[in-house]
């Protein structure tokens, strides 16, 4: 099946169905707001390296958190309730961005969060559609180090997790367990968490037919009202 090519003076995707084996749905088109939040209200997003062409997927199945399934060890349980992060929400949204460009990843050279990439999401943020999660140690100092993040999209009660980084053991862990609790006490019915990691398995997140996503994040989207975080 040939790979859709999508114009950059017209924003429209093909239906998903049409994706390859691998989620990949198009090539083509620009990071511009409007193309991003449509990508998003279809079950689709960014996906590509830094001297590649944009590549848009649409993977089957989705890994996707339920509000249910949240899962908190014992030892994570211990961590939080320790006290040594600090969570905030967007109150640095481009150092997270520089974090999950910059932090190494085992098996991974380079990154695929690119200038053009951070561009384009700070516009977002901007707009007030996307939002970050600062975790801090040495909270206690004057000079507290950002240790760990994440960034996505939120749409209505949808959120899409796009990447996040951990400087110290469970930093992002924590991040991620607190804009759960966060999200799922405003009512939020799901965060897409897009593809498969054993990380994310080991909070709860499961895979779903794209079909069934699809379903739901029409639910979940409605009229598409912004997210407020706080600080």
């Amino acid at each position: 099946m040939p790979i859709f090519h999508i114009e950059p003076d017209e924003i429209f995707f093909p239906p998903v169905f049409l994706a390859e084996e691998d989620g990949l749905l198009g090539v083509g088109g620009d990071l511009a707001p409007a193309r991003l939040m449509a990508g998003y209200r279809n079950g689709i997003f960014p996906w590509f390296n830094e001297d590649d062409p944009i590549l848009w997927y649409s993977p089957d199945p989705r890994m996707v958190l339920y509000p249910d399934g949240l899962r908190i060890t014992q030892s994570m349980a211990r961590v939080l309730k320790s006290g040594v992060f600090r969570v905030t929400f967007d109150t640095d949204f481009a150092a997270v961005l520089r974090g999950c460009a910059s932090t190494p990843r085992r098996g991974q050279q380079g990154t695929w969060l690119s200038a053009q990439m951070q561009e384009a999401y700070i516009a977002l943020h901007t707009l007030g559609y996307a939002h970050s999660v600062e975790v801090w140690q040495g909270h206690d100092t004057d000079t507290p180090l950002l240790v760990g993040g994440l960034y996505g999209v939120a749409l209505g009660r949808y959120f899409c997790g796009e990447s996040m980084f951990s400087r110290v053991s469970n930093a992002s862990k924590t991040g991620f367990i607190a804009l759960a609790q966060r999200l799922f006490a405003q009512g939020f019915a799901m965060i897409d968490c897009q593809v498969y990691t054993d990380h994310l398995a080991s909070l709860g997140a499961t895979e779903t037919p794209r079909e069934a996503f699809i379903a739901a994040l029409e639910e979940a989207i409605g009229d598409g009202g912004k997210l407020y975080l706080g600080a």
